[in-house]
C-alpha cells in the first residue's frame, strides 16, 4: 500500500496498482480495457518484445508502426494509416528513457475513440511538456526489473486516473476475487501480485529516486561532452518538449565516419572489459511475430542496425565514463 501510494504521488496519478513485473502490468492494462481476440493494438516496431507479447497474451494482434528519426519513439505521423475498424488502442513506448510525442498521439486517440496504454518500462521520471510519463494516457505501465532506474528486483506498476479501471486491474491481479467478499471469484483472474518484500524495497528506492535521476543527468552530460568530438558517434536525442532520463545512454554509429562497423567496435570494447548492448531488433523481422508486419520500417531498421548502448546505471562513475570514451576514441 505504501509503495503504491508513494508511486502514485511521484507520477501525479490518483490510482496505482502494483504487480509482479512490467509485462504483467501491460497485460493487466490490456485486459482491464477489454481488449481481446480480434482486436488490434498499435505498437512501435522498435521496442522490447514485452510490448507486443502482452498484446498477444490477451488474444489481440499487435500492429507495428515505424518510429521517428528525431526521437526514436513511435512516429505519430505513421499511426493513423495503421488504424482499422479492429484497432482498440495505441501503445506508445518511451524508449531508452526518452518520452514519446504524446499530444498528437492523444489527439489521434480521441479522434478514433481509442485507448492509450503508455509503456513506461524505461522511463520512470521522464517528462513530456512537464507531465510525467504514465500520467498522460489512459493507463501507464512501469517495470522495476533489476536494470531499471527504480528496482525491486522484479516488479511492475499500473497507474491511471480512472477509478473503475484501477479496481478492475486490482481484481484481475488478485485471482479475480471480489473486493467485498473474500474467496468469492467473480471473474477468472491472475496471480500477478508483487510481494510485500519487494514493495518494501520499492519504498526505499522511492526515497532515493530523485537522486538516481539527478545522477543520470550528470552521467549523460559527461558522456555527451566526451563523445561530441569523436567521429561517427551520434548522441541520443532530447527534444524541446522532453526530459530524457537516459535509462541507457544510446548512441548511433556512422560506420563510414568512424571507419569501423558497429559490431567490430562493440567487440573491441568488450576486449577492453567494457560491455555494450545493441538496440532492440525490429519486431517485424523476428520469427515469433511473423504475419504482424504491415509495411516497411526504414527508421527502425536503421536505428537497430547502427544503434548501441553504453554502460549506464545509477552507480556509473565519471571515471568509468572517461574510460569508456577514451577507449571509443582510441578504437575509432
Amino acid at each position: 500500500k505504501r509503495f503504491e501510494e508513494g508511486f502514485a504521488r511521484f507520477v501525479h496519478t490518483p490510482y496505482s496498482v502494483s504487480c509482479s513485473n512490467g509485462t504483467t502490468a501491460l497485460h493487466l492494462a490490456i485486459l482491464a480495457l477489454e481488449i481481446s481476440e480480434g482486436d488490434e493494438v498499435i505498437v512501435p516496431d522498435l521496442t522490447f518484445a514485452a510490448s507486443a507479447n502482452a498484446v498477444i497474451h490477451a488474444g489481440a494482434d499487435p500492429v507495428f508502426v515505424d518510429v521517428s528519426p528525431e526521437h526514436w519513439t513511435i512516429d505519430p505521423a505513421k499511426i493513423e494509416a495503421a488504424i482499422t475498424p479492429k484497432t482498440k488502442a495505441i501503445m506508445p513506448v518511451h524508449l531508452y528513457g526518452h518520452p514519446c510525442d504524446m499530444d498528437p498521439i492523444m489527439e489521434i486517440a480521441r479522434k478514433h475513440k481509442l485507448f492509450v496504454i503508455e509503456d513506461c518500462a524505461e522511463s520512470i521520471g521522464a517528462q513530456y511538456n512537464g507531465l510525467a510519463t504514465g500520467s498522460i494516457g489512459h493507463i501507464g505501465c512501469f517495470s522495476f526489473f533489476s536494470n531499471k532506474v527504480l528496482t525491486t528486483g522484479e516488479g511492475g506498476m499500473c497507474v491511471t486516473a480512472d477509478r473503475d479501471i484501477a479496481q478492475k486491474m486490482q481484481q484481475l491481479r488478485d485471482h479475480g476475487m471480489s473486493r467485498n467478499k473474500r474467496y468469492w471469484h467473480e471473474i477468472v483472474g491472475y496471480n500477478y501480485r508483487i510481494t510485500n518484500l519487494q514493495a518494501a524495497i520499492g519504498v526505499a528506492q522511492l526515497e532515493q529516486l530523485e537522486l538516481f535521476l539527478a545522477n543520470r543527468r550528470i552521467i549523460a552530460k559527461r558522456y555527451s561532452e566526451e563523445l561530441r568530438n569523436i567521429p561517427g558517434v551520434g548522441l541520443p536525442p532530447e527534444m524541446s518538449w522532453a526530459k530524457n532520463i537516459y535509462w541507457l545512454y544510446a548512441v548511433i554509429l556512422d560506420e563510414e565516419q568512424a571507419g569501423i562497423s558497429k559490431d567490430a567496435l562493440m567487440k573491441s570494447l568488450e576486449r577492453e572489459g567494457i560491455e555494450t548492448r545493441p538496440f532492440f531488433y525490429p519486431l517485424h523481422v523476428q520469427p515469433c511475430y511473423k504475419g504482424h508486419n504491415q509495411e516497411s520500417y526504414p527508421v527502425t531498421e536503421r536505428l537497430s542496425r547502427f544503434g548501441f548502448n553504453l554502460p549506464t546505471s545509477n552507480d556509473t562513475t565519471l571515471e568509468e565514463i572517461t574510460r569508456v570514451c577514451e577507449a571509443l576514441r582510441r578504437i575509432i
